[in-house]
Parts: C-alpha cells; sequence; structure tokens
C-alpha cells in the first residue's frame, strides 16, 4: 500500500470543500481530527470517488450517510423534496464533488501543482467496504458538532 498524502497537501482539499460545500448547500461544516483510515460503512451511505491525476494521483472521495446526501441534494435543486437518491439527485451530488475538485485543482495549480481530475462515480448502499492501494486520510466534516460527512484523501505525489 502506498503512503497517505504529505499533511501539507491536504489543505487544497479541505479549504476547497468546506467552501464550495457551503457556497453551494448553506450548511456550515467544521474539520474533525483527520486519521488514518479504511473504507467500512456499515450503515446506508453514499459515496462519490473523484480521481485524481497528474502530479498527484490517486482518489478523493465523499462519504456520507444517505439522509444526509437527500438533505444536500434537496439544498442543491433549491429546496425541492428529495424522497429518494435518483438520477436526478445523484447528478447534484456528483455535481457538488465536481465543483469542489475543480476547485481544489484550481488551489493547487497556484502553488505550482498541476491535477486534473476525472468524472465521478458514486455508489450507494449498507455494509459497504472499498479496497484502496493507497493509505486513506480520513477527515471527517461536522455540521452542528455532529459528523455530517467524510472526505477520504487516497492521493500520493509522483
Amino acid at each position: 500500500m502506498k503512503k497517505a498524502l504529505d499533511v501539507n497537501n491536504i489543505n487544497p482539499f479541505l479549504q476547497s470543500t468546506i467552501s464550495v460545500f457551503e457556497t453551494v448547500t448553506q450548511i456550515t461544516l467544521k474539520v474533525g481530527k483527520p486519521s488514518l483510515a479504511d473504507f467500512s460503512f456499515s450503515k446506508p451511505t453514499y459515496t462519490i470517488t473523484v480521481g485524481v491525476v497528474g502530479q498527484m494521483k490517486g482518489q478523493a472521495v465523499l462519504a456520507m450517510e444517505v439522509e444526509n446526501a437527500k438533505e444536500i441534494a434537496s439544498k442543491m435543486m433549491f429546496g425541492m423534496p428529495v424522497a429518494e437518491l435518483d438520477e436526478m439527485a445523484c447528478s447534484a451530488l456528483n455535481e457538488l464533488s465536481n465543483m469542489i475538485m475543480g476547485n481544489t485543482a484550481t488551489v493547487f495549480s497556484t502553488q505550482g501543482k498541476i491535477i486534473d481530475i476525472t468524472p465521478p462515480i458514486s455508489l450507494i448502499g449498507n455494509d459497504l467496504k472499498i479496497q484502496a492501494d493507497i493509505q486513506p486520510i480520513k477527515v471527517p466534516l461536522l455540521a452542528d458538532e455532529k459528523q455530517y460527512m467524510e472526505l477520504y484523501i487516497c492521493v500520493y505525489e509522483e
């Protein structure tokens, strides 16, 4: 397994996630304590994976409980009720990940590091386990002092 990304390169992922998420949803997030983790989700979970290519390689994964995903999709669709994660709701959530990771690529470019992103892939399920060849760094993102979603950074620098 490849080592996790240097801690100095985590901030662009976090800055972009917080900034874009709060702008789009009007939900304020705080960063919890980062840790090394695996990809195991026991509750019904929605994950969005975006690949990173260029001077850094790997994936960034947003993971959230299905009910939080519905709330986020509803806010992205101007308050339209979201009873299930249908094609429209998933498209909104995937677009959120595109905006976050596009902003992350822009932040890295200002530091002279060129990366590009791949289209997002989402996964919904219970008792999910995802395997990665890069050690994931898990960053809990809190809303109202409770864990709202998690950002997993599985990226290494060449």
